[in-house]
C-alpha cells in the first residue's frame, strides 16, 4: 500500500509559477512510476505528466509541454511538478498518482493522493 499526499497548490496570477510536491509513504517508492493528473470542474480527469521509477524517462501532455517539469527524489520519497508560465486554463485540482510501470492513463494508476487546488487568475 502507498499513501500519497500533495502540497503546493494555491492561487497565482497568469504567467506565474508554482511547484507541487507529493510525498509517498508505505512500500518502496523507488519502484513506482509516478504521474500527475488534473481535473477541472465539469471535466474529466486528464493526464499532465509522468515519470518512470528511476526518473530518467518523462512524458508530458501537449498542453503543458515546455511549461511544466516533473521530477523525483527517491531519497525523499517525493515527486515534484514545477509549473511555469501558468495560464487560467491550468486551473484544476491536481492529483499525484503511482503505479508499477509507466502509463499516461488514469485508470491504470493504483494509488492516488487527495489532490491540491491550483487556481490561475487572468
Amino acid at each position: 500500500q502507498v499513501q500519497l499526499v500533495e502540497s503546493g497548490g494555491g492561487l497565482v496570477q497568469a504567467g506565474g509559477s508554482l511547484r507541487l510536491s507529493c510525498v509517498a509513504s508505505g512500500r518502496a517508492f523507488s519502484a513506482y512510476a509516478m504521474g500527475w493528473f488534473r481535473q477541472a470542474p465539469g471535466k474529466e480527469r486528464e493526464f499532465v505528466a509522468a515519470i518512470n521509477y528511476s526518473g530518467r524517462s518523462t512524458y508530458y501532455a501537449d498542453s503543458v509541454k515546455g511549461r511544466f517539469s516533473i521530477s523525483r527524489d527517491n531519497a525523499k520519497n517525493t515527486v515534484y511538478l514545477q509549473m511555469n508560465s501558468l495560464k487560467p486554463e491550468d486551473t484544476a485540482v491536481y492529483y499525484c498518482s503511482g503505479r508499477l510501470g509507466y502509463s499516461t492513463t488514469a485508470t491504470e494508476y493504483d494509488y492516488w493522493g487527495q489532490g491540491t487546488q491550483v487556481t490561475v487568475s487572468s
